[in-house]
Order: structure tokens, then sequence, then C-alpha cells
């Protein structure tokens, strides 16, 4: 988390792109991200000459012939030179390196240059570069970087066209700690929008697994490469997501244009965790979807087709935790129980934390939960539920902190589920045996299962309150008397 002088910086910037006519913040996300690319290029082909320098080996740097194009020489030029040559030579540039200079140049081919005049990119160049110096000074400077993007993300307010909605960062936290990750999973989000879901796992597994993974030069390029996958359709999304993955310091992360719900994504058994909040709003044609998961369940519903593919991306014994909205849970359609009944009976439903309807505002109140499960032949035994008052933020449209917060006890008790044996039902947690679910044609609401505590209350009797209503009367009269007396002096 971001304060003080580096939160400034950013606010400033966000500022410049307003001011200056630049008001969606997709567009002011993208263009920062593209300006980053361009400075990084530089100093990463500034770095790999030193390092091929000091072999003795021939280097060809990307810029050869193209000096004048790099950022160090950018930055000192007039504004209107600067951005005619940003506009004519460093786009085109940038679109053509096809990958070729870093995973992030892949993401080029579509890039547009929005920012509206010289006198703006000049401010731009300016702030950025008062940015990186501020986190050069810091003690850690990759961790600085990925929580500058992360904060810049934040100010997302927007929700996309198709029902993409920025998970909040604690409840993506919550998530990963449940999952209890481990140095050698293979981790995917097949809606992967900004990729926070990824960027809280990895910064998960640093936290605790430093040592296994940054001292083992194979756990190491795993970690790099191989570890995490996210899919998505939206290229904005897709070029934002990786950049804020390398940011937080994962140099080439899978980060991949593809439509999880088609024939496109034919992951089968690969992953052995699955983090996500897929798209809850829409609907899709047969003729689109994968036909392996209307096998599951015939539906056009997507937030019924993701869970199928999350089995069907799953290794057996993979986990999976992912948000899903409340009909989900107790929707009474055929392919809905189909969808909840194959969770059940074929695989270990683990547990349903049912969330308040403002976790996603100021986006939507949708009420939603998440729902924990594992891949596997069979296994549901008890399933755990959760009953979430507070996520730590007030649930109206501002979101502002507040000190009671439910999450810290939702992941103390989720790794303790041996003590949650015996509560009652009135509780905020319980456990509910298969049979039961299974006889309530397998609805996992937790309205379903939880008992109200009613407590005795006891009101005065209203001849009691009467008189109390007259004394209050009889005070006021006299007062009013009183004040009349002296008013007539």
């Amino acid at each position: 988390m971001i304060t003080g002088e580096p939160k400034n910086k950013v606010d400033k910037l966000w500022e410049m792109f307003w001011t200056g006519g630049l008001t969606n913040p997709l567009d002011v996300i993208e263009q920062i991200t593209y300006l980053m690319f361009i400075r990084d290029l530089d100093q990463t082909d500034n770095t790999r000459q030193k390092e091929v320098s000091m072999l003795g080996i021939p280097y060809t740097s990307m810029f050869a012939g193209k000096e004048h194009l790099k950022w160090t020489v950018l930055r000192d030029k007039p504004a209107e030179s600067m951005y005619q040559t940003m506009q004519a030579e460093v786009f085109p540039f940038i679109k053509e390196l096809n990958g070729n200079s870093g995973t992030y140049a892949k993401y080029m081919a579509d890039a547009i240059f929005k920012v509206p005049t010289p006198q703006l990119l000049e401010k731009i160049v300016t702030a950025l570069d008062e940015m990186y110096a501020l986190i050069d000074k810091l003690p850690d400077k990759r961790d600085a970087r990925g929580d500058l993007y992360e904060y810049m993300l934040s100010k997302l307010s927007t929700a996309g066209t198709n029902g993409q909605f920025r998970t909040p960062r604690h409840i993506i936290r919550m998530m990963v700690e449940l999952l209890d990750l481990k140095p050698i999973d293979i981790i995917c989000d097949p809606a992967c929008g900004t990729s926070g879901f990824l960027v809280a796992a990895g910064e998960y597994l640093k936290e605790h697994y430093l040592n296994e993974i940054f001292y083992n030069k194979e756990a190491k390029t795993h970690y790099d490469s191989t570890m995490f996958t996210g899919y998505d359709m939206d290229r904005t999304m897709l070029r934002i997501g990786a950049m804020n993955m390398m940011t937080h310091g994962i140099s080439n992360p899978q980060i991949v244009y593809k439509d999880s719900l088609s024939d496109q994504n034919n992951d089968t058994g690969i992953y052995t965790k699955i983090l996500t909040n897929p798209p809850f709003k829409g609907s899709l044609d047969y003729d689109i979807v994968s036909n392996d998961l209307i096998k599951v369940t015939k539906t056009k519903k997507t937030e019924l087709l993701f869970l199928a593919l999350f089995l069907r991306m799953l290794r057996n014994g993979g986990r999976c935790a992912s948000i899903v909205p409340d009909g989900v849970l107790f929707g009474s359609s055929t392919a809905h129980k189909a969808i909840r009944k194959e969770i059940v009976e074929n695989h270990r439903l683990e547990a349903i934390i049912s969330m308040p309807s403002g976790v996603f505002k100021p986006y939507a109140g949708v009420s939603t939960a998440v729902i924990i499960f594992t891949k596997m032949g069979g296994g549901t035994d008890k399933v755990w539920f959760y009953d979430m008052q507070s996520d730590g933020y007030s649930l109206d449209d501002k979101r502002t902190p507040i000190e009671q917060s439910d999450i810290l006890d939702i992941v103390a008790r989720f790794h303790a589920l041996d003590q949650e044996e015996g509560r009652a039902r009135t509780e905020q947690s319980f456990l509910v045996p298969k049979d039961e679910i299974v006889s309530n044609d397998y609805d996992l609401s937790i309205n379903k299962y939880k008992q109200s505590a009613y407590v005795e209350e006891e009101y005065l009797h209203p001849l009691e309150i009467m008189t109390e209503i007259n004394e209050l009367e009889m005070e006021i009269t006299a007062g009013l008397a009183e004040l009349e007396e002296m008013l007539h002096g």
C-alpha cells in the first residue's frame, strides 16, 4: 500500500490526464502503461548492453539506427518534437516488436497513442520520470513499483461492458489465503482482467516461500514463466494485466487472449489452483460454447458454464476458489441444479462464504458468495458455510474503511474446520452434512440452513408509556410558562 509522496505523484499524474481531456480511466491506465513500457525498453536495452559487454559478446541494440526513439533522448526534446516523434515513430516501432523485446511487447500490436497535446505529453513524461526517481530511492523498488501500479488500477471506477468488475483486493487476498498456495502450484484465472488474483497469488508465495522460490533456480523459473496463466478477451485488460504482473516482478507470465468458454480453450487437467471472479452477466449462444461444457450443464449462462470449465481445467486434486452470484447457489433451473449436483456428488465441495451485497459497490449491489471446491472423485462430506457481515468497508457507494471485518475470522475458521463441529446454525459459521444438502435439491444458499436466533425483548406496558409521555408534556408546558414569564419581565 502506498501513502505520502508516491501516492501524491500518482494522483497528480492522474489529474494531468483528467484536466488534459482524457477522462476515461481505462484510457488513462492504458496510456500510462504504454509510456511505462517505452521507458522500460530503454532501461532494458542498456542493461543488456552492459551485461553482454562484460562477457565480451557482440550485442545489437533493439534501437540500432533508431537511437532517437529512446526515452532518454525523447524526454530532452521540445514538446512539439517529442509529440511528433512519439506519434509518428515510437508507437509504430513498439507495434513491430512482436515479442522480440520481452513478454509485454506481444500486447502492443494494436497500441494507439491518445495523449491529445504536446504540452500534456511533456508534463506526463516529466511526472513519470519523477515517479521513477522516487521509486529508486525506496528500499524495495520492485514492491514499490507494483504498489504504484496497483494504486493506479484502484482508480478504475467503472465496470466493463460485459459485467467485468474489479474485485476488491482484500477479497482477493482472502481467497488466496483460503487456498493455501504452494511453490509447485500451477495457477490460472480464466477471466483475469487486470490480473489481480494472479498478482495476489504471487505476493502470497513471496511472503511465505521466499527462500524456496528465489534461491532455487528451477522454482524461480517456474515462478517467472509457467506458474501463472491468465485469459481474457479484452485486449486492453490483457495489456494492463500483463504490466501488472511484470511490475510485481513476474517476468514472463502467460497472459493470453483467449475466449475461455469456447473451443479456443482446450485446457484439461492442467492447473492445481484456480482463483477467479468470472463475468456474471451474459448469455452465450450454444454454438460458441465448448461442447464438453454444455454436456455438464446445458445452459447459456456464463456463471454456470465457468463452473463446468473450472472442473475441466483443474487437475485431479486441484482446488478452485471462485466468486459466484447468489443465483448460482439456489437457482431452480435444470442447469443450475445440474452443476451444483456435479460439484457435490462428483467432487468435494468445501465451503460457501456468503458475502454482503455491498462488496462490489460502487460497480453493483449484486449479492455474491465465494465457492471453494476440490476436483476429485467424490468426497463431499460436510460443507462449511460462513455468513460474512462485514468486509472491513461500509457497504454503501463510498466504501469507507471501518474497524469491523470478518475476513481474518473466515480464514482462521476455514483452516481449523475440525473446531467447527458442533457449532449451532445460529452462529456465523457452521457445517452442513451432504445428505441434508441433497435432500434440499442441492440448494447451497446459506439462508436455507442458517437459523435465526430469537432474543426475547421486554417492553413497557402502553399505560406506563402514556404516563411517561404525560410527564414529559407537563415538563414542557411548565418550561414554556417559565420562559413566557421571563419575557414579560
